[in-house]
């Protein structure tokens, strides 16, 4: 295996580099998406018999629980329940935006190794092909085939590397990319309904207070 990466020559080993990297990205965000990954109906169900009973602390230590974009606006919502709806609303979707940004990290570098692994490898392919007329340029006819035939593996090996990398790493982003747009979408549709329901419980028990809860 060393000796196939070594005729690679030195843009094979940046390709492996950016594996490496790609790699460390994909588990990550695999590991981040299991993490936040709830049973958002239950959670809710769990939240809204807490308000109705007006355990807004429970209801927070239930939210403090589960690690989830879903349950940090729930969080915001209930710790904002005394300020105007309007100021509710702009304080959810500033969460959203925040929780957005976490769900996006590393995509615009996996993008970006899939975009340049196969440019690596077509550069690869023309110094490799460099390597090769070189040798033909100086030598005229080549007795030694093997003079010959590392810059032509340089070439291959390079574009075969570049490919290897670029599939694999364009698969996970398209699928990291849907579940982000997925989860954000849920987001963006929860926002409404987190103040209608954190605004109908607590309008119900006009005397709780922060000082009561807090």
């Amino acid at each position: 295996m060393i000796e196939f990466i070594s005729k690679g020559g030195p843009v094979l080993w940046v390709i492996i580099a950016l594996s490496v990297a790609a790699v460390a990205i994909i588990i990550e965000r695999l590991l981040y998406l299991r993490r936040i990954s709830i049973d958002e109906e239950k959670l809710f169900l769990r939240i809204k018999n807490s308000l109705m009973e007006g355990h807004y602390s429970e209801a927070l230590s239930i939210c403090d629980q589960n690690i989830s974009p879903f349950s940090t606006l729930l969080k915001v919502g209930i710790e904002n329940r005394h300020q105007p709806e309007y100021l509710q609303r702009e304080l959810l979707k500033d969460a959203a935006t925040l929780e957005a940004t976490r769900l996006e990290r590393g995509l615009t570098a996996l993008g970006t190794i899939s975009n340049i692994a196969p440019l690596l490898g077509l550069l690869g392919t023309v110094t490799g092909t460099m390597r090769a007329f070189g040798v033909l340029g100086r030598f005229g006819a080549v007795s030694d085939p093997a003079a010959l035939a590392s810059g032509v593996s340089e070439a291959l090996i390079t574009t075969v590397g570049g490919l290897v990398v670029a599939v694999p790493v364009i698969m996970f982003y398209n699928y990291f990319t849907s579940r982000v747009n997925i989860i954000l979408t849920r987001l963006e549709t929860q926002v409404n309904s987190l103040v209608s329901l954190i605004g109908t419980y607590n309008n119900a028990r006009p005397s709780d207070r922060p000082s009561r809860e807090e």
